[in-house]
């Protein structure tokens, strides 16, 4: 006689889920007065009242840390992918002038290993904690078969706030603003396909030394969240728009705000190229547009703003302690980015 099958005997122990659950609920505590609910309910109730908005707009937006997530599982680094995912968020909200409010995440797994859930939570809960939101909630998916063992995939959203009269989109870009960079800290999330197969061919350049770190260290830098540099310019009249460098790179981030009939001259020279991408370069012998194409080359975050503005802006940056510097300008054209120049490698 064959043995009885149960839901645990297919590699899903409810018993094990909930232990889990509660073990998570401490890190999901939270004094923020917008969430109503208690911990465990089926959804989560946020209070819509927002005092000091005229005119509240909500945002929302889904993401996730895409490959770089098994390159950090596959070496024990799963708490950097929680801040990255959260980082990424609030960089794509904060380009449209908003403030993050809540975020919520969702965990797949083949197996459940509670205590590398209840890690993912607490570094998810930390990291909204560090930029003035709430881990409001979430879903932890087990579904043997489907995931393979030892491998989680994490996607998570955000919602934030802003005031309609302060979106920021882009349609105040005009002629003869100037755009400003900020500096990125290496990869953020994108590009690690082509790192892994990279390191697929190559695994000793794991430890290979990039300015005084392994390989490993530099590639694995959680994701630059830009939002206390930017917040205090939020209702600046001189900053037009702001572009999150993602997949795509600077010409195709960029170009999403341009408002027809203005282009973006970008000097290839004056980016500040981070070690790690001449690392890439040499090691895999990547060629030039390619690169320019994938990885944000040192910058994560763009800001396009009027020329009188601009000398204030990049004070404001540096007092936030977030390097920044003229990259290009705004001029006539078809909604498109030109490259200048040459990489200073």
């Amino acid at each position: 006689m064959s043995q009885r099958l149960s839901y645990a005997s297919t590699g899903v122990d409810i018993d094990q889920t909930d232990a889990a659950k509660r073990a998570m609920a401490t890190s999901m505590e939270t004094a923020d007065p917008r969430v109503l609910n208690r911990i465990g309910a089926f959804a989560t109730l946020l209070d819509a009242r927002f005092p000091g908005y005229a005119h509240p707009v909500l945002v929302h937006k889904s993401e996730e840390p895409g490959s770089k997530q098994k390159l950090a599982f596959a070496h024990g680094r799963h708490r950097g992918v929680c801040y990255d995912m959260v980082h990424h968020l609030i960089d794509d909200i904060i380009v449209m002038g908003a403030e993050p409010i809540s975020i919520q995440d969702v965990i797949v797994c083949g197996a459940m290993d509670g205590a590398i859930v209840n890690d993912l939570v607490e570094a998810l809960a930390d990291a909204c904690r560090q930029q003035g939101c709430t881990l409001t909630g979430g879903e932890t998916s087990v579904q043997p078969g489907v995931v393979p063992d030892g491998l989680y995939v994490l996607t998570a959203s955000v919602i934030g706030v802003v005031d309609k009269d302060n979106i920021i989109d882009g349609q105040e870009i005009e002629a003869g603003d100037q755009v400003v960079a900020l500096a990125s800290n290496g990869l953020h999330t994108n590009g690690y396909t082509l790192v892994r197969a990279l390191l697929d061919r190559q695994p000793d350049l794991l430890t290979t030394d990039v300015a005084g770190e392994s390989f490993l260290e530099a590639v694995l830098k959680p994701h630059t969240c830009y939002l206390q540099a930017v917040r205090g310019l939020f209702t600046d009249p001189g900053l037009h728009g702001m572009a999150h460098i993602t997949g795509g790179g600077l010409r195709d981030n960029l170009s999403r705000i341009l408002p027809p009939g203005l282009d973006a001259q970008l000097d290839l020279a004056a980016l500040q190229i981070p070690p790690v991408f001449r690392t890439l370069r040499s090691e895999g012998d990547l060629e030039e547009a390619d690169m320019l194409r994938t990885f944000n080359m040192g910058v994560g975050m763009v800001l396009v703003v009027a020329p009188e503005a601009m000398e204030q802006v990049l004070a404001h940056l540096a007092a936030q302690d977030c390097r920044a510097y003229r990259l290009g300008e705004i001029v006539s054209g078809e909604q498109e980015v030109a490259l200048q120049g040459s990489l200073a490698w």
